[in-house]
This record gives structure tokens, C-alpha cells and sequence, in this order.
């Protein structure tokens, strides 16, 4: 009801007034839930509604849900809450001063009309890179997916709003504040990687051990969003130019986080969680840079 008290102001009357607010929503969410085509979607609910009309309605909805949810339910600002969960990091994995990970997911879209060559990833099919930060509660904190599945992690990563607000706050004093990614992404003081060629019992397979236990969370994080709405699974497919993917990527995470709020129970997680893995490792002389110096200090601590 929460969804629906958001957003029944802003629906269009154009469509036949039959088609109430909470009938429009509940097509779209069925849509989202099993990523069945659109005539499913309403052969499921028995409604004998055109298709152009269901085809107008995920036009009309679409950007109502993310101007309405996204900007609400997905906050990048690092507020005492969220530094709060420095502790259960702490407590979880040992490694101090963490308040989320990073990592992304293919979604996969039909092949686009124009630059072909930007959605197709090293799996072989086309998609869309989104990148997904959360929290230890798994609450999503930043979604990017505007970027094409050829894209790798370091640019989407580059070019993301998370990326400049936490360079901003770096620089404004706040050094306490950290995510964690994997190899697809530079180090940096406001992010860390795992060190490269680690010997084992090192202090470096050390932190790596720690660092990949924290960083699982975000993993979790797709599979269950993924496991909810299966629209946005490999095998479905979206049938939508890279754009409404986009969209369609954005509301199902700010709906995740909706879901957490009011504790909803998490779907049962299956063995499809398809996160990037990148090319190769983001090349580059990270060794004697502050953030490699800082990095060093916590996995001696660490050992």
C-alpha cells in the first residue's frame, strides 16, 4: 500500500478509467516478480486487456516508480546509520571502518538497435552493467546502470555518483568511511581491493580472506533482488532498448530496499547469482600510493 499511496496521484487518467492505480501497479510488480511477457502477465490475471494497452501502461508506470521510489529509497549520503554498520562489518569480517561493498550484475536485454557492440559482455549475450553498493543489511546505497555490458567494472565504477561522493567526502575530512570492491576495481583510500598474488599465510591472504568474507554481502544482495524480480534475471531477458532496462534495473532496487524496510521476507537465493566477473584485474602501480599504505597498516593489524 506504501507503493500505491506514493504514486496514484501521479498515474495519468488517459487510460480508461477502469484501469485504477492499484490495477497499473499490480501489472507492473507482475511483471517485475516473474519476468513473464506482457501478454502473460495479464493472461495471469484474467483481465482480457489489450496488449498496446498494457504496453501504454509500463510506459506510463515505469517513470513514475523511479522519479517517485528511486531518489527516496536509494540514498548514496553516508548518514549516522549507515556508519553505524561499521560495527556489524567489524564484527562480521574483523576489518574496521567499512560501510559497504561494491560489485556488479549482468542484466540481460535483447540485442539494442543501434551500438550493438557496447551491450555485448564476455558471457556472449547482451546486457547491461549495473553497478550495486549496499550495506551489511543489504540495503542497496547506489545503483549505476547506464553502462552496457561490454563495459568493464573500473569505468562504470569511474564514472558512477558513489565514486565522486565519496571522493568528496574524503576530501572534506571523513577517512573512516570505506567500501570494499574486488580486482575489477582501483584502489583507492575510500576503496578497498584485495592485494594481487598473494602467498598463502601471508598478511596479504590474510586481509583477502577477511575482505572477500565482508565483501559476500553485496553478492547476497543480487541474489536475493535477482531471486525477487526474476525480470531481471539472464534467463528472462528484458525485451526493452537499454534505456528502459536502465529504469527497470533502478526501480527493482529501490523496491529491494522497500522490501527490507518492511521486513518482507528475502526469496530463497539459487545457484544463478551471474555477478561480473571483470576481464582481467584493473591494471596499475598501487604500491607505495596512501591508499595501498593505509590498506597495509589494516592487514598487519589484521595478522
Amino acid at each position: 500500500m506504501y507503493v500505491l499511496d506514493s504514486i496514484k496521484e501521479k498515474c495519468p487518467t488517459n487510460l480508461s478509467s477502469s484501469i485504477s492505480p492499484m490495477l497499473k501497479l499490480c501489472c507492473v510488480l507482475r511483471f517485475f516478480a516473474h519476468g513473464s511477457y506482457q501478454q502473460t502477465v495479464f493472461n495471469d490475471f484474467q483481465l482480457g486487456i489489450a496488449q498496446p494497452t498494457v504496453s501504454l501502461i509500463f510506459k506510463e508506470m515505469l517513470p513514475i516508480l523511479e522519479s517517485t521510489l528511486c531518489s527516496v529509497w536509494i540514498k548514496t549520503d553516508i548518514t549516522d546509520e549507515q556508519k553505524r554498520t561499521r560495527r556489524k562489518f567489524f564484527t562480521r569480517a574483523g576489518i574496521p571502518n567499512v560501510v559497504g561493498c561494491v560489485d556488479g550484475t549482468h542484466v540481460a536485454i535483447i540485442a539494442p538497435c543501434e551500438n550493438k557492440h557496447l551491450y555485448m559482455n564476455r558471457k556472449g549475450f547482451y546486457s547491461i552493467n549495473a553497478m550495486i553498493a549496499c550495506d551489511q543489511d543489504m540495503v542497496i546505497r547506489c545503483v549505476d546502470a547506464r553502462y552496457g555490458g561490454s563495459s568493464h567494472d573500473s569505468f562504470v565504477w569511474n564514472n558512477s555518483a558513489l565514486k565522486t561522493y565519496l571522493e568528496q567526502t574524503y576530501q572534506r575530512g571523513d577517512h573512516n568511511s570505506v567500501y570494499l570492491g574486488d580486482c575489477g576495481y582501483p584502489l583507492h583510500e575510500y576503496l578497498w581491493r584485495p592485494f594481487r598474488n598473494a602467498l598463502p599465510g601471508s598478511v596479504e591472504s590474510n586481509f583477502n580472506k577477511k575482505h572477500a568474507k565482508a565483501r559476500n554481502v553485496v553478492e547476497r544482495t543480487i541474489g536475493v533482488m535477482k531471486c525477487r524480480f526474476r525480470c531481471i534475471l539472464r534467463e528472462r531477458k528484458l525485451r526493452y532498448p537499454p534505456s528502459k532496462a536502465t529504469v527497470i534495473s533502478n526501480v527493482c532496487c529501490a523496491l529491494h530496499n522497500i522490501c527490507k524496510q518492511y521486513n518482507v521476507n528475502d526469496p530463497e537465493e539459487e545457484t544463478f547469482v551471474d555477478v561480473v566477473v571483470p576481464l582481467k584485474p584493473v591494471e596499475g602501480n598501487f604500491s607505495g600510493t596512501a591508499a595501498d599504505h593505509r590498506r597495509r597498516q589494516i592487514a598487519n593489524a589484521l595478522s
